[in-house]
């Protein structure tokens, strides 16, 4: 088995992540030594700090949000991974969505044409918000033409707040580490360990069915999801409001365009009083509410490989 992998890392977490998937790959033996795993970059061609500056970061939340493409990738060379099983894309989310390294990645049309009829397994490393990234990647495949075997999601599993805190501190001033108030930020260690499970499991399935065809089901049995509805609720209706945000901050003009940095500003405030003051009774309603739900049925629509609204 041949697995190509595509990732985008700013910190390393995410490379460090498909790393620890791959790794029973790149280990195991089936008597010819033919397993193996290429890492390829993906490299935009627009620069992303890290740390980030505010004005930075939230320059570039309207044209994320939106889906629009601000910046090509630096040309790939596939000639080493033509013969690639199985492709598996790894990257994160920005403001809901599909981070831009990861929207130029599935824009450009020689990645287009490479993904095109190919298996393909996306591993999103994110703080605890992957649901509308997910269904935006099946779409991008879907129009591509690529068949979307697997979906695993590592995230930051502490309570809601507190990483916010301590992933707003790592992104803008570059501290991870635990302090004396707050646990590390982003996906454990132990969790990034234990994700070496997820390479079994696809080696597994490869062995047994190279269709991949209930990949997913595997996966999701194996702990590829952690699904928490109540975050999942919030992010859903923050979705729509950030999409109402960033067409009323490009009504302005396009990114680097400083007559909508006032609004870029306003946006940050708001989502500073969305984040600490409305979201935990935002939480306090889910639940409340419970029943009105359909938690299960959700549950399958939101892990399944299918394109769903």
């Amino acid at each position: 088995m041949k697995i190509a992998v595509f990732y985008y890392s700013q910190t390393g977490q995410a490379l460090e992540v498909a790393r620890s998937i791959c790794a029973p790959i790149i280990e195991s033996v089936d008597g010819t030594g033919n397993n193996s795993v290429v890492f390829k970059p993906i490299v935009s061609m627009r620069k992303y700090p890290f740390p980030w500056s505010r004005r930075e970061f939230f320059s570039v939340f309207p044209e994320t949000r939106l889906g629009i493409v601000i910046s090509d990738i630096a040309e790939m060379d596939f000639s080493d991974v033509l013969d690639a099983d199985l492709v598996m894309i790894v990257g994160q989310s920005w403001f809901l969505s599909p981070s831009m390294p990861l929207q130029s990645f599935l824009a450009d049309k020689n990645v287009k044409n490479y993904l095109s009829g190919r298996k393909v397994v996306f591993v999103n490393a994110c703080r605890n918000m992957w649901l509308m990234t997910s269904r935006k990647i099946k779409a991008l495949l879907e129009d591509i033409g690529a068949i979307f075997v697997g979906h695993i999601v590592l995230q930051d599993k502490v309570q809601n707040l507190i990483s916010a805190l301590t992933i707003t501190r790592w992104l803008l001033n570059g501290k991870k580490e635990a302090t004396r108030f707050f646990p590390q930020a982003g996906i454990t260690q132990n969790d990034i360990n234990e994700a070496s499970r997820f390479g079994d499991v696809i080696l597994n399935e490869w062995k047994n069915d190279s269709t991949l065809s209930h990949l997913q089901d595997k996966l999701l049995a194996s702990g590829a999801i952690d699904y928490k509805p109540s975050v999942l609720f919030l992010e859903k209706a923050g979705h729509r409001m950030f999409g109402l945000w960033a067409k009323f901050i490009m009504k302005k003009g396009a990114i680097d365009d400083n007559r909508r940095r006032l609004r870029e500003t306003l946006f940050f405030y708001y989502l500073l009083i969305v984040l600490f003051v409305v979201s935990p009774f935002g939480q306090l309603l889910f639940y409340a509410t419970y029943p009105l739900h359909r938690v299960q049925y959700n549950k399958r629509r939101d892990c399944s490989i299918e394109i769903t609204d």
